[in-house]
């Protein structure tokens, strides 16, 4: 029998694995029940929202005691323990569980605190009964004392009947899809096992109180980073001449049903593009190689293309992020050995006095642009920026660059009051026909409150002002957003045929940063916050790719071939510097956006020769 495992973790050391990432809800699948693969590098899936208070300011919360269930219908819900951010008592959950509902569990609602009495709750178990067409609780409270109630469906959030005593050493006797065995060993670093659920056989039907096949299939295919399986290419290609031989792309094939398309490089020593006739030829796959780091101390880092050509730009942290330097290079690999040339320094411009921050190349109507942050001098005035390429001006050459303009509101006025609040990491797309900025903005005084999202509509003739007043978009809610510090910035977009995502970084910009996901479906109004889609769990971590840490602040770019390549920073050890790194962007089986799909992972070694027939003529 297969089954899936609830989880928490032990907290280790805070820039490693601290309270914050520890008490959420994890996932492992077992094929025997006695081995569990461990699903999201072993890092949570399920996170408690923070509430809020009245000035905007933000309490943070975990969990603890997760336990997942089985409901009709292909649903499933989650209860749990709501604790304060760093595992102490949350006195707003006294005697409450917090309850999650989800459709695949991947994606979880959550539905509320459900009250059961006024003790603290240090235990939950739960179970869908198809005979009264309920949901029974059992729960242990700090006292000791257990009790038993029912529920009609998670979102009610109020009990069915009045608790009843139950003996402790029978309490959690009446699940037979919960703790079937002693699960203190699960094989899992860290793991403190919950329980367990078993997975349907496939073609089992109807509601058993186990999770379907499908479901757990799927589960695993987007929780687990896919792997190359295989290669796949024309048994026959016919051409011309030599040119024509780049219209035929190899095809790597995933672990999760997933492929790819690839360049070949062709053997052609054997062949006579002056006759007729055909021949057998042998070509390599060709993958790109970036070893990590590509470029040292560089931080928030974006590759642009114009004109042919390719640019890279990033936070200077050698010099404490006094001056930007722009590299230029005919291909993206070729862009890790590049000459760097300095196009903004904190001396030049009347207002420009440092922390230049998170440089962007924009293309817009014709025209490239770099949005990145400054500040006249002290931290607290930091505010975005736009600088603008003079027609025909080149990239590399500082006086083509105009002096860098303060983003603005559409009446003039700035965004915030310098020296209360500032904005950083401003990033620009089209969609749809329109164009919008996204930026993280921080309010300090009265009170800081962190990082929040913005968006805001664009004005594409003076990219410097917006045409709309500014929307919150996102806030740091969930323990990996605050971990260390409240924080959302570093948002880029990346679009889907039918979807526009945006990642997003948080928490500290130490080893515990991470990469967010925000997701709008074609045709939402993009001003609206409850338009967009937050995943529950961060996409790229320091758990992701090993030997990476604190990875965030990314960017992409699409080069000649179609594929979409990922910048981003990250420290090769906890405290190493801040430094640039390129990876490909793979597509999952939705068409969302996977981050850590490493070098061999992408392409293993016995499937990059491929042959094929090539007819001349």
């Amino acid at each position: 029998m297969a089954y899936l495992l609830t989880y928490t973790r032990q907290p280790l050391d805070g820039m490693i694995y601290g309270p914050r990432l520890a008490y959420s809800m994890h996932l492992a699948v077992s094929r025997d029940g006695k081995a569990f693969q461990a699903l999201n590098h072993n890092s949570g899936v399920l996170f408690a929202k923070a509430t809020e208070n009245e000035d905007g300011s933000l309490n943070p919360k975990s969990l603890k005691s997760p336990w997942l269930f089985a409901l009709p219908e292909g649903r499933f819900a989650v209860a749990a323990v709501r604790i304060g951010g760093d595992g102490d008592d949350d006195e707003e959950s006294r005697g409450c569980v917090l309850l999650f509902t989800s459709k695949d569990l991947l994606e979880y609602e959550e539905a509320g605190l459900l009250k059961l009495g006024t003790e603290f709750i240090e235990q939950i178990a739960c179970g869908y009964e198809q005979e009264s067409g309920s949901i029974r609780l059992v729960w242990r409270e700090r006292t000791g004392e257990c009790f038993t109630a029912r529920i009609r469906e998670p979102e009610d959030l109020q009990l069915a009947c009045v608790p009843e005593v139950m003996e402790p050493d029978r309490a959690w006797e009446v699940f037979t899809g919960g703790l079937l065995k002693d699960l203190s060993d699960a094989g899992i670093q860290g793991a403190v096992p919950h329980n367990i659920v078993e997975i349907a056989e496939a073609g089992e039907e109807g509601f058993c109180g186990k999770i379907p096949a499908k479901t757990a299939d799927r589960l695993c295919k987007k929780l687990l980073t896919p792997v190359n399986v295989g290669i796949r290419f024309p048994e026959q290609i016919q051409v011309s001449e030599p040119e024509q031989l780049g219209q035929y792309m190899a095809e790597a094939l995933y672990s999760d049903g997933t492929s790819a398309r690839k360049c070949v490089d062709w053997d052609l020593s054997r062949v006579d593009f002056q006759k007729k006739g055909s021949f057998s030829i042998r070509g390599r796959v060709r993958q790109e190689h970036f070893a990590f780091p590509v470029a040292c101390n560089r931080a928030d880092p974006c590759i642009g293309r114009w004109k042919g050509k390719y640019y890279f730009i990033a936070t200077n942290d050698a010099d404490d992020n006094h001056t930007l330097y722009i590299r230029e290079a005919d291909t993206i690999s070729g862009l890790a050995e590049a000459e760097e040339h300095l196009i903004l320094d904190s001396h030049t411009h009347p207002g420009i006095g440092g922390l230049l921050w998170a440089p962007e190349f924009h293309e817009i109507h014709g025209r490239l642009y770099i949005f990145h942050a400054a500040t006249p001098g002290e931290f607290f005035c930091e505010e975005s920026h736009v600088m603008e390429l003079r027609e025909g001006g080149n990239p590399v050459c500082r006086e083509d660059w105009s002096a860098p303009r303060r983003v603005v509101k559409r009446d003039g006025s700035d965004i915030c009051e310098a020296g209360k609040e500032i904005t950083l990491d401003m990033t620009c797309f089209e969609w749809q026909g329109e164009w919008y900025a996204v930026w993280s903005q921080r309010q300090f005084l009265p009170k800081d409150l962190g990082a929040w999202l913005y968006i805001a509509k664009l004005d594409p003739r003076e990219p410097w002002r917006l045409l709309t007043d500014p929307i919150v978009l996102s806030k740091p809610e969930y323990g990996w957003a605050n971990n260390h510090t409240f924080v959302d910035e570093g948002p880029f977009a990346l679009m889907g045929e039918d979807k526009l995502y945006l990642t997003f970084s948080s928490a500290a910009v130490d080893a515990s940063y991470v990469v967010g996901l925000l997701t709008v479906q074609k045709g939402m109004d993009l001003l609206d916050a409850g338009s967009w889609k937050k995943k529950n769990y961060p996409i790229l971590t320091s758990r992701s790719v090993e030997g990476e840490f604190g990875t965030g602040h990314n960017a992409y770019v699409t080069d000649d071939n179609g594929t979409v390549w990922n910048t981003y920073h990250a420290r090769p050890g906890v405290d190493g510097a801040r430094s640039s790194g390129i990876r490909r962007v793979h597509f999952d089986m939705d068409g969302d956006p996977v981050l850590d799909l490493t070098e061999g992972m992408d392409l293993k070694e016995e499937y990059r020769t491929v042959e094929t027939t090539l007819i001349v003529g």
